[in-house]
């Protein structure tokens, strides 16, 4: 029942009235090969765009060149900058998910389940296990209004068509839980600050009504948090037993794809597990191989997910609008194996050396764990269906604002200033190097290195 409205119609804008360009980021240009003008490209207008993507489509490159024909549609990228909500049916539902048997979450939660209920006549969903709280219970009060409330348990009931708005009460677990709970098609999510770090929350509760009533009204900033869609392909064997296949040439094998596609809002985690030789694993990027993993293991991270887990693994930190997938090794027995960064889309496959020691495990957003062996995989993509976070400001403010409060990013005491009193200028030209080093020349103690500062 959301959408994305482009505010202010930024971009590449084209001079032929055929071409048509979706605004939705997860839908594909509608305009066809076919459609394609067959103009010199100094008759399209163009303005510079504010996108932190660059000026996307522009088919042509100079006066011959152009992108080669494809039969397939073009994957439109908008302005970060103008991603901002809008309703093409006023929500009913709302889903809030709140940390679990914590105290200092119970009264926000009372509080804007019994204002949503009661003021905007909303259908509240909650999870079954907050019903079985003792505050819940113990509180007379409240037990009329939860009566009132729909529950859900997580994985029994699918909730893609019955949610239309999503409130988060605690730390960024509670987003993490919130997007495992949707596989495919996310609602709008609105996260308050009530955990421990809260990186990912960037609502304060003191206002909550007039925040919520104007994202309700279809006027907010969003955040689009791409995610990793993960499969893992367990090997099977037919015949004799796996420890015999190297014996008998008629064993037959092949993988077993798991049917569920795990979301990864953070990162996917291969690591060692609890054996104490190295992780060996195999790295391939569109089934090709790419390097082979020797230390304790490997991050596959959304840009979300590089303030977490890679960034303590000594990796960048990536806004969540670059779009993109980032590797990050986990204490490499090669000190040249730094992380890096590949472009959003690409398939990653990570497999068990077939000469590793050991077998590794594989966790997704800190969840799901299990193990896989020689033969096991695990394919790594881009999924189209992010998780449109809404924010507080903007998509800029918020991030560098997550990145001063929670991590304390660059906070050092400011360097001196020089004196106002000194009116000493100090150049190549003003020192006299004549002398060339004669100790019984004067001495200026002012004097100093060129390049160094006398201030500290």
């Amino acid at each position: 029942m959301a959408s994305i409205v482009d505010s202010d119609n930024d971009g590449v804008e084209f001079a032929t009235p055929t071409t048509s360009v979706n605004s939705s980021p997860n839908h594909k240009c509608s305009l066809r090969d076919d459609e394609i003008p067959n103009v010199h490209p100094s008759k399209f207008r163009q303005r510079r765009s504010r996108s932190l993507y660059g000026a996307s489509p522009n088919c042509y490159f100079g006066p011959k060149g152009r992108i080669m024909k494809n039969s397939a549609n073009t994957l439109t990228i908008q302005d970060p900058g103008s991603q901002r909500l809008t309703w093409y049916n006023v929500p009913k539902t709302t889903l809030i998910i709140k940390k679990i048997f914590d105290d200092t979450v119970w009264q926000p939660f009372k509080d804007i389940a019994t204002w949503l209920v009661k003021e905007k006549n909303m259908t509240v969903y909650v999870e079954e296990k907050v019903m079985e709280e003792p505050n819940v219970i113990n509180d007379n009060e409240f037990r009329a209004l939860a009566n009132q409330l729909s529950t859900f348990q997580e994985g029994k009931e699918d909730l893609t068509d019955k949610i239309d708005f999503i409130i988060c009460l605690g730390g960024d677990g509670t987003l993490l839980y919130a997007s495992s709970l949707f596989q495919q098609s996310v609602p709008p999510v609105m996260a308050f600050h009530l955990g421990s770090l809260g990186f990912l929350t960037p609502h304060q509760f003191t206002m909550f009504r007039e925040q919520i009533t104007q994202v309700l009204e279809g006027n907010a900033a969003l955040t689009l948090r791409s995610r990793l869609k993960c499969v893992v392909h367990k090997l099977a064997i037919d015949g004799p037993d796996m420890f015999e296949r190297e014996k008998s040439p008629e064993t037959h094998h092949h993988h077993h794809t798991s049917k569920k596609h795990i979301m990864v809002l953070n990162e996917v985690v291969v690591d060692r597990g609890p054996c104490p030789y190295l992780c060996n694993v195999d790295l391939y990027m569109d089934g090709r191989h790419v390097t082979s993993v020797q230390g304790d293991g490997l991050i596959i991270s959304t840009p979300t997910g590089s303030t977490a887990y890679a960034a303590a693994a000594g990796a960048s930190m990536i806004h969540p609008n670059v779009p993109a997938i980032l590797i990050c090794p986990i204490c490499p027995h090669s000190l040249s194996f730094r992380p890096i960064v590949v472009p959003a889309g690409v398939e990653v496959k990570i497999m068990v050396n077939p000469d590793a020691r050991n077998s590794a495990w594989v966790s997704f957003d800190g969840r799901n764990r299990q193990e896989i062996t020689s033969g096991d995989c695990v394919r790594i993509t881009t999924s189209i269906y992010p998780v449109p976070s809404i924010c507080s400001q903007d998509q800029i403010r918020d991030w560098f604002d997550s990145l001063a409060e929670c991590l304390h990013w660059n906070v050092r005491r400011q360097q001196n200033s020089f004196s106002r009193t000194s009116t000493s200028t100090y150049s190549l030209e003003s020192l006299d190097l004549s002398n060339n080093g004669d100790s019984d020349s004067p001495t200026d103690s002012n004097t100093f290195s060129p390049g160094f500062s006398t201030s500290r």
